[in-house]
């Protein structure tokens, strides 16, 4: 019962997507089931923090990466402080839990080459190519998450104002400016767009005229970058993390790349500061009389 009032919450109150909900409940749903087989016990407001703890070991005994374990109870945390907000406990199990230590991971953005030699590859001789040109062009150009590039709908362009919507998390619009290059491409898809049978509003679709997906949009990145880059990780979120460096590496304000990728706070945006910190670490220590050594 308190599940269910904890999603509706999320998804009414707190406005998370579909998609952010659903991972809430499947975390919620897992500790359940646990608590049932091991505890024989489904009322999940009565549960104490060693319990909770058995679950953690659990999922490390099962291989399961710290990483994933902490976001898994942080869902539980969450959950509990909705039962506090309603009174139906007095204290949170998981006040005093410190998350478990997890390795920094260093994403590595593409560079200005690779970025340049991944258009070459498009040959735009048909509706999939410009499309797929296009994805690539509006996750390099505004910075967009993968959700918001695939909500986008043909209303939410304005080419006479050269800017497009976005919607981004918890329902907050924001207007991005579309480069000459992107806006060239957009009127290119358009035109083929006309072609396709479709009912959606979407922007992007797929040559059946359904609402492109996920799995979609991962395929068109690796299997484009993977022609032009040597990197490990090829996905849309490194695109979003390529647009926010290459920004700020030009002297692009910390503020603004923050407004462009519709965070909340600047503690999100700093996290795309670290290529640009390390230039310029090298800069001072080259320029600084006091960083030269002495002859």
């Amino acid at each position: 019962m308190f599940i269910d009032a904890f999603l509706e919450y999320l998804s009414l109150e707190k406005k998370y997507s579909s998609h952010t909900v659903l991972a809430y409940k499947t975390d919620l749903i897992a500790f359940k089931d646990f608590c049932v087989v091991e505890f024989d016990q489904e009322s999940l407001e009565n549960v104490h923090y060693n319990q909770i703890r058995n679950w953690i070991v659990s999922l490390v005994d099962q291989g399961v990466t710290n990483r994933t374990i902490n976001r898994k109870v942080s869902s539980l945390k969450t959950f509990y402080k909705f039962l506090q907000k309603i009174e139906e406990i007095e204290v949170n199990p998981l006040a005093k839990h410190k998350a478990l230590k997890t390795q920094k991971k260093q994403e590595i953005p593409f560079s200005i080459k690779e970025m340049e030699n991944v258009f070459v590859e498009f040959n735009e001789g048909d509706f999939v190519s410009l499309r797929d040109k296009l994805i690539v062009e509006l996750f390099y150009s505004t910075g967009m998450r993968r959700i918001e590039l695939i909500n986008i709908k043909r209303s939410d362009v304005n080419l006479s104002s050269k800017t497009i919507k976005v919607l981004g998390k918890r329902n907050k619009e924001r207007i991005v400016p579309l480069i000459p290059t992107v806006i060239e491409t957009l009127e290119k898809y358009l035109a083929e767009k006309r072609e396709i049978n479709t009912n959606t509003e979407h922007l992007l679709i797929t040559e059946k005229g359904n609402k492109i997906y996920e799995t979609l949009v991962y395929r068109v990145i690796n299997r484009y970058f993977s022609k032009v880059s040597t990197k490990t990780k090829k996905s849309p979120h490194i695109l979003r993390h390529t647009f926010a460096t290459q920004l700020l590496n030009q002297g692009a304000d910390l503020n603004s790349v923050k407004e462009l990728l519709g965070h909340s706070s600047l503690a999100s945006t700093q996290v795309y500061t670290h290529n640009n910190l390390e230039q310029l670490k090298q800069v001072f220590n080259k320029a600084h009389p006091r960083s030269k050594k002495k002859d």
